[in-house]
């Protein structure tokens, strides 16, 4: 969200206008909530594969035939639950990666403020939520500055801006964060957006626009119901999520969306410092598939066109 306002981009990028067709991603066999992995998604491991990049991949993940991957399945259309499977654009990328590298992403979901740090206990080995790439993750740096752990590298595989969820009508005439000043809006805790929180409240208070009150939330769900009850003005996400629940939401009733017109920012596949090679050959691999058109196929399936990468970068966050 973006770094100014929401939940996993950087400085206040969102994500990218989505379609309302929610279709299964099943070529991908994903998991459930918390530990909780759907029986038989793992592949017998081999230690073998005609894959083109196979031979890239650590030698454990090569043995076992699958990639763990930490998420949190709320973030339609990144990636969200339909049944017992997490679907969105983020498992079909995953899949595309996956017929590559000749493994299988198994997606699992948890709490997203948790992700990142599960990466150097071996519960996860890769983190694909929609996560900001930023220096400060990249850093293991917490929101004063502090280090607090290794951190992470990136394979930065998107891009999306700032998205301002608004109710019906949009009655408080917002176009842009600045409009935000002397308002109370609402975020999901442990995002970026929760700092970009803060930062946007210094921003208002040094221009004399008024004070710009927040409110965290464990999910942005709940930040949604705070902006539909009233209690809050706007639901700081990314902007792909942000159309997509002002699509979806209440038949489309309930809200609607504001790109933040001048931000955007990376999304980036997780991993931790040690593991360069699953990084290098992660990278690799998305070269592949945009070269070979899969990861344009993936992304529009969705409606996610206007945030799609050329190429490969790693730790391109700021």
């Amino acid at each position: 969200m973006t770094a100014s306002t929401t939940r996993r981009t950087t400085a206040a990028t969102s994500r990218i206008a989505a379609v309302g067709a929610i279709a299964v991603a099943g070529a991908l066999l994903v998991t459930g909530c918390g530990d909780q992995t759907k029986k038989g998604s793992a592949p017998e491991s081999s230690g073998s594969s005609s894959a083109p990049l196979f031979s890239k991949l650590p030698a454990n993940i090569q043995k076992a035939g699958v990639i763990k991957v930490g998420t949190d399945a709320t973030y339609a259309p990144m990636e969200f639950k339909q049944g017992e499977n997490i679907v969105g654009i983020d498992p079909d990328i995953a899949a595309a990666l996956g017929k590559q590298l000749g493994v299988k992403f198994e997606f699992t979901s948890g709490t997203f403020d948790t992700l990142l740090g599960a990466l150097p206990t071996g519960r996860y080995d890769a983190v694909m939520s929609s996560v900001s790439d930023t220096k400060a993750r990249q850093e293991g740096l917490d929101k004063s500055g502090k280090k607090t752990g290794t951190g992470v590298d990136f394979v930065d595989y998107y891009t999306a801006s700032t998205g301002i969820l608004v109710k019906k009508g949009n009655p408080q005439g917002i176009k842009s964060t600045d409009d935000l000043c002397g308002k109370t809006i609402a975020v999901q805790r442990g995002t970026t957006y929760e700092q970009a929180a803060k930062d946007l409240a210094a921003k208002c208070e040094k221009d004399g626009k008024g004070k710009l009150s927040f409110e965290p939330f464990s999910t942005d769900a709940e930040a949604q119901t705070r902006v539909k009850a009233g209690g809050a003005v706007a639901d700081l996400n990314d902007s792909p999520v942000a159309a997509y629940i002002a699509k979806t939401a209440g038949g489309g009733a309930d809200f609607e969306s504001v790109a933040n017109p001048s931000d955007a920012g990376p999304f980036g596949i997780a991993v931790d410092k040690k593991n360069t090679q699953l990084r290098d050959a992660l990278s690799q691999a998305l070269d592949a598939i945009i070269k070979d058109g899969s990861y344009k196929a993936a992304i529009d399936k969705w409606g996610g066109a206007q945030g799609a990468v050329t190429k490969a970068a790693i730790n391109g966050g700021s």
